[in-house]
Formats: C-alpha cells, sequence, structure tokens
C-alpha cells in the first residue's frame, strides 16, 4: 500500500463510519473497482481503533457518567432494589442507558461470529453493494420523512434497534444508517437517533476489533507500526469532525442528503455492474 492509498482509504473510514452511507462499502470498493491492492485486514483494524478512539473522546463526558454509575450500581441496587434502580421516573438515567447499549449489543455479537465466514465468502461484492446501498438508502428515506414522534428510550426499543444493526453485517447497509433507521421507525427524534446510534458504535466496534484481531498477529501490526498509527489518526481526526457536523446539522438537513448520496452510489454501482458485463 503506498500513502496515497493510505490517506485516501483512511479519510473514507473516517468519514464514512458515522455517516449513514457505510464504511465497509467504502473501503472494499476501491479495491473492487481500481488496480489498488486490498488493503488488508490489519488496516482495517487500525482505521476502526482510530474511529473507535473518536467516538469515545467526543462522547467522553457521557461515558464517565455512565462509567461511575456502573460502578455504583451494585449499591444502588442494594438500596432501592433492581426494579427502582432501573425505573423511568426514579432510576438512574446512566445505569439505564448503559444495559440499553449493552442489551442492544447482544445480537450483533452473536450473529456476526456465527456469521463472518459466510459474509467474508459471499457477500463482498459490488453485486450486494449496490444493492443495499439503494435498498436501505430508500427505507432511510421512508423513515425520515415519517412524522417525528420522539418516543423515549426503553429497552425494548433498544432491543429493536440492536436487531437492526445485524442487518448492517451485510456490506453496503451501513451499522449507522440501519441503527437511525430503526430508531426513526420507532419513533425516537433525529438527534436521539444519532446519539444512540453512535454510542453504540462504541461496544460494537469494540467488540469486532476483538473478533478481528483472532485472525492477525501481533507480529504483523509491529511490522507495519508507523503505517497502521498514521491510519489509525487520519481515520480518527476524520471521523471526530465528521460526528461533531452530523449531531450539529442532523435537525436542519435531516437524512435527504446521504438519501440521495446512496441513491446515486448505487445506481452508480448497477450502471459499472451492467457495463463490465
Amino acid at each position: 500500500m503506498d500513502w496515497l492509498q493510505l490517506i485516501v482509504l483512511s479519510l473514507i473510514q473516517g468519514i464514512t463510519e458515522f455517516l449513514p452511507i457505510s464504511s465497509s462499502a467504502h473501503l472494499i470498493l476501491p479495491a473492487q473497482l481500481s488496480d489498488w491492492p486490498d488493503q488488508g485486514l490489519a488496516f482495517d483494524v487500525a482505521v476502526h481503533f482510530g474511529t473507535l478512539v473518536a467516538v469515545v473522546v467526543y462522547f467522553k463526558t457521557e461515558l464517565v457518567d455512565m462509567l461511575q454509575a456502573t460502578l455504583s450500581a451494585p449499591s444502588q441496587v442494594r438500596r432501592y432494589g433492581f426494579r427502582s434502580t432501573l425505573s423511568a421516573t426514579a432510576g438512574d438515567p446512566q445505569l439505564r442507558q448503559v444495559l440499553q447499549l449493552a442489551f442492544a449489543t447482544l445480537p450483533i455479537v452473536i450473529i456476526g461470529f456465527v456469521a463472518k465466514d459466510f459474509i467474508d465468502s459471499e457477500l463482498r461484492s459490488i453485486t450486494v453493494i449496490a444493492t443495499t446501498t439503494l435498498l436501505f438508502g430508500l427505507v432511510l428515506w421512508y423513515a425520515d420523512t415519517r412524522p417525528q414522534q420522539h418516543k423515549t428510550m426503553s429497552f425494548s426499543v433498544a432491543g429493536w434497534i440492536g436487531l437492526a444493526q445485524c442487518i448492517a453485517l451485510i456490506p453496503g447497509t451501513s451499522r449507522s444508517g440501519i441503527t437511525m433507521t430503526a430508531a426513526l421507525l420507532i419513533g425516537l427524534g433525529r438527534s436521539q437517533s444519532a446519539r444512540f446510534s453512535f454510542l453504540l458504535a462504541i461496544p460494537t466496534i469494540l467488540g469486532a476489533q476483538m473478533l478481528m484481531l483472532l485472525d492477525i498477529s501481533l507480529k504483523e501490526m509491529l511490522a507495519e507500526a508507523v503505517t497502521m498509527l498514521s491510519a489509525a489518526a487520519l481515520a480518527g481526526i476524520s471521523a471526530y469532525a465528521c460526528i461533531h457536523v452530523f449531531i450539529r446539522l442532523v435537525e436542519r438537513t435531516g437524512m435527504r442528503p446521504y438519501v440521495y448520496y446512496r441513491i446515486a452510489l448505487g445506481l452508480t454501482l448497477f450502471s459499472i455492474i451492467a457495463w463490465t458485463n
């Protein structure tokens, strides 16, 4: 991998990880559509680590509050009882959010572990990416145009979002896109949907990192330490900026810019498929 490919792919990962347009698709496509070599698993680990650091730093205040609530959970449960501690009216909202995020993460941990080999061997194609890009772009458009109900987060809502996140294992779907789509369809507001999706990315990306690390050696990572650190830094900086801009603008712009982009990308990919066949 030369430095141009490293810079381009790192920025692609950082910009697309938290936008509803699928980072996995955008990392797969350059090697599929050009003479660039596949960047390899070690590079994917590095750039995902960069985006993980970005979202942790961005939400550091909320994460510290959730950590404190988690550490104090045993004493709260002993004092008030489990049901009262998690009550939507009197319970600890930070502890409740921690458990909701854990509950929403569980489905993709199970399904991702079981389906990993099938996805890697059968679903990393331009046809699959074109189909999911277009299809779930239209679903996102439908979800965004429905009247916002501004429901509150609950364990059932978190569960449905977690189940929807499993669809993002298919390249081109977009993890952030499908989780925000599910949240909007259920009735959460745009900002609330985005924030929960981004917080949910933390355990999800961390779990995916641990799974990917099983397939690469520490020696391989150390051999390319400068390359990997550079990629992680570029991805992290661009991801942080992207999260900041998206949350500030999402109430104003809605999901339409990303829907238009997905439709354009999907149609372009189908045109390339038709041309090459």
